[in-house]
């Protein structure tokens, strides 16, 4: 989607507003004891009363309002019986749509005390994030934001994983540009232009590689070498100043 007029960003903000304070209450909901059902059940109840449609589960028929996923899983989650514990890391990945306008957020976060190790990955991979977003602006290279997150990465000697890339959204949740690395990538030419809605969602690892399934559910992604991930997303729209972004709580 590239925004045309005032209202499309209208649009575009009343939709991200919705997504991210869904998440953010999701987030403060969590205690040790709730399974990852009730959560999601929490994010819908959000949804619903702001007249939103969870995407997923409209795009793709997603077995739930949101993703959910926990530990050893690090994307597209199911939610279900599974009981959230002490120390556990969860990632809640929210995407949903209002009036023809579709947004994308999602964080990891920590129940209770974690290991320092885990705690500083969570706030390096927010700062991943903010360093992407930092690359986003009308004639800026696509491929710049994977750079600058892979020299950050590197330098802190994290992994990223390299088949989850950013994308394109606004009129639909999964839109040119289909894929938007978030790790260094050779041979890419594109260019961002003013109005061009993306995500910028980097996953930064303790050594994964690759986002796999395993046995017999289709959705739920691991990391491949086993190793702790994390993931933060905004929706964004590039412009000659720099991104907008619309996935704010407010």
């Amino acid at each position: 989607m590239t925004i045309t007029q005032q209202d499309d960003l209208d649009g575009l903000h009343v939709i991200g507003r919705i997504v991210a304070n869904t998440m953010q209450a999701m987030a403060q909901a969590m205690e040790p004891g709730m399974t990852t059902r009730e959560l999601d059940q929490i994010g819908r109840a959000h949804l619903d009363r702001e007249g939103a449609v969870s995407a997923p589960e409209s795009t793709y028929d997603f077995p739930g309002a949101t993703c959910i996923s926990v530990n050893e899983e690090i994307a597209h989650g199911i939610p279900g019986d599974r009981i959230l514990r002490a120390g556990d890391l969860v990632n809640i990945d929210v995407s949903a749509s209002k009036a023809g306008y579709f947004a994308d957020t999602g964080a990891s976060f920590r129940l209770g005390a974690v290991p320092p190790a885990l705690d500083r990955l969570c706030r390096d991979g927010k700062r991943a994030m903010q360093i992407g977003i930092a690359q986003v602006g009308h004639d800026k290279p696509i491929a710049g934001i994977g750079t600058a997150i892979g020299r950050f990465a590197s330098a802190r000697g994290y992994t990223l994983i390299r088949n989850l890339a950013s994308h394109g959204i606004g009129r639909a949740l999964h839109e040119d540009p289909a894929e938007v690395p978030t790790w260094p990538s050779r041979g890419d030419r594109r260019r961002m232009h003013k109005g061009l809605v993306l995500t910028v969602e980097p996953f930064l690892s303790t050594g994964g590689k690759w986002a796999e399934t395993e046995g017999d559910d289709d959705w739920t992604l691991y990391s491949q070498p086993p190793a702790w991930v994390v993931q933060y997303e905004h929706t964004v729209v590039a412009t000659e100043r720099g991104a907008i972004i619309v996935t704010l709580p407010g």
